[in-house]
């Protein structure tokens, strides 16, 4: 049976979940969507990591496995201090490591003595993961957890029954702490451990052992509205290295790859195709930025005048969001339980440069015209600050300008990109202009646009108008907004 356009459209605002955004004339879909709960992630762009641990205390980035309970005790332990700092920072949420892979869980599980039970902080009474849960919830902030697959503590591991026991830590986390944003699985799987004594070498195989369709259906469960991070997804991808950087072109769709060719899985992607996707892929599976405020993931007392500056992470800023993908910044607490001094320092002055300088957009209200627009989707959707808005042209129109005249000369050194997601990734390259001495000159081009493109330019240009270019589409283009800002410390 062949699908009329409306009942195309209105399927496939199911499967995004953004029936608002499919006007009876607005264009068809374009290949992978994403889902509710992707687009939901989407407006998040920036959250945090919170790296907490046995390790804090053993000064170690990785635990054996064989650390005592009795050595977690951050006495002055602020789960609300710690989520002002990170909101501070423009922290839209944050994700703790509820289990590391030294296999101490930081929330009182029934699945091991391995916890926070058996220590001596709060008197065995205390839980991490809920204080932070509950100080997020009041502040604001999304939530969300780390499990990490590998435990190098638990003799089951590698064992059918430690799948069962991860399982068992996963729906306990899903269901005790309120709603969740993201839950997170790295690729770390086997090695020396401790294994309740072994002390020996174990490995699995990463694409069978974990069972992942069955674990990942708990969080589907329990938590419809999470999206699972790992390698691979499902919801959302590693980005191939840990530098907080995306590729200059980095496309939200994507079909990763074992590192041998094949079928990837966490812990098995060629990290290069991860940090660009693939151009017209079969799944939504946008990248996701993780990089650590320090050079190590846990606090290190040797590392506190190594911690990366404001402009540093404004810069990481510009490449993460401004390609497309999310920022996920580490900020590991000390050994107090709080963030130190020179991290919340560096924190409050990123989110001050952040909230400066996306304040006031200059384009806001300007006029616009475009070489075409499809009817109910003028593009004064550009500029009337909602994402559910757009500009489109008419079928077969796949190059097409849009001319933003400002109520008055502007100077701007950042300008902002967004597509109307929803209907997909579709176009493949744009330009911008600024007028100048009665001509337009070229300040930025770009491969893809996506969720953002951000342009940062050099310096500051002056101009009455700017002239965005669609300059290659395999359909029309769906544009949901063009910004300008001026960055402000």
């Amino acid at each position: 049976m062949k699908l009329t356009r409306r009942a195309l459209m209105m399927a496939a605002a199911g499967a995004a979940g953004t029936p608002r955004l499919m006007a009876a004339a607005g264009p068809a879909p374009y290949g992978a969507l994403p889902s509710k709960r992707q687009l939901a992630w989407h407006e998040m762009e920036v959250y945090a990591f919170l790296h907490f641990t046995t390790n804090t205390f053993t000064d170690k980035e990785w635990g054996f496995g064989d650390e005592s309970p009795s050595i977690f005790n951050p006495t002055a332990f602020d789960a609300a201090a710690i989520v002002d700092g990170l909101k501070a920072g423009g922290m839209k949420g944050l994700i703790i490591t509820a289990k590391h892979h030294d296999g101490f869980c930081l929330w009182p599980t029934r699945t091991t003595r391995h916890s926070v039970a058996a220590s001596p902080w709060r008197g065995g009474k205390g839980d991490v993961v809920g204080e932070l849960s509950r100080a997020a919830a009041k502040a604001g902030l999304k939530f969300g957890v780390y499990l990490s697959p590998w435990d190098r503590n638990t003799a089951l591991y590698a064992k059918p029954a430690y799948v069962d026991l991860y399982r068992r830590q996963l729906t306990e986390l899903m269901t005790r702490f309120g709603p969740l944003f993201e839950v997170w699985h790295d690729g770390a799987n086997g090695g020396d451990g401790f294994y309740g004594g072994a002390r020996e070498k174990r490995t699995i195989d990463k694409k069978t052992y974990y069972g992942w369709p069955e674990t990942w259906a708990l969080v589907r469960k329990h938590q419809p509205g999470a999206c699972i991070f790992s390698d691979v997804g499902p919801d959302v991808r590693w980005v191939g290295n840990e530098r907080g950087i995306a590729g200059e072109t980095c496309w939200a769709t994507s079909d990763p790859v074992g590192e041998a060719g094949g079928d990837a899985s966490p812990g098995d992607a060629k990290a290069k195709l991860l940090n660009v996707g693939t151009r017209n892929g079969s799944r939504w599976l946008p990248a996701e930025c993780d990089v650590s405020i320090r050079p190590g993931w846990f606090w290190h007392e040797k590392e506190n005048e190594r911690v990366k500056t404001a402009r540093q992470l404004m810069d990481l800023y510009y490449r993460s969001v401004g390609r497309g993908a999310s920022f996920l910044l580490n900020v590991p607490p000390d050994r107090r339980g709080l963030l130190h001094e020179n991290d919340l320092a560096s924190l409050r002055g990123f989110g001050s440069i952040l909230a400066k300088t996306f304040a006031a957009d200059m384009a806001a209200g300007a006029k616009v015209t475009a070489s075409d627009e499809r009817p109910g989707c003028a593009a004064a959707g550009l500029v009337d600050g909602k994402r559910e808005t757009y500009w489109a042209t008419q079928d077969g129109v796949k190059q097409a300008e849009a001319v933003l005249e400002l109520a008055r000369p502007a100077a701007f050194d950042v300008v902002r990109v967004r597509e109307a997601i929803a209907l997909g990734q579709r176009v493949d390259s744009i330009a911008v202009d600024a007028w100048q001495d009665g001509n337009w000159k070229q300040i930025g081009a770009a491969t893809g646009v996506g969720a953002a493109r951000i342009f940062k330019l050099d310096s500051p240009v002056t101009a009455p108008k700017i002239r965005l270019r669609v300059t290659e589409s395999p359909v029309c283009p769906a544009i949901a907004e063009v910004g300008l800002f001026l960055e402000k410390a």
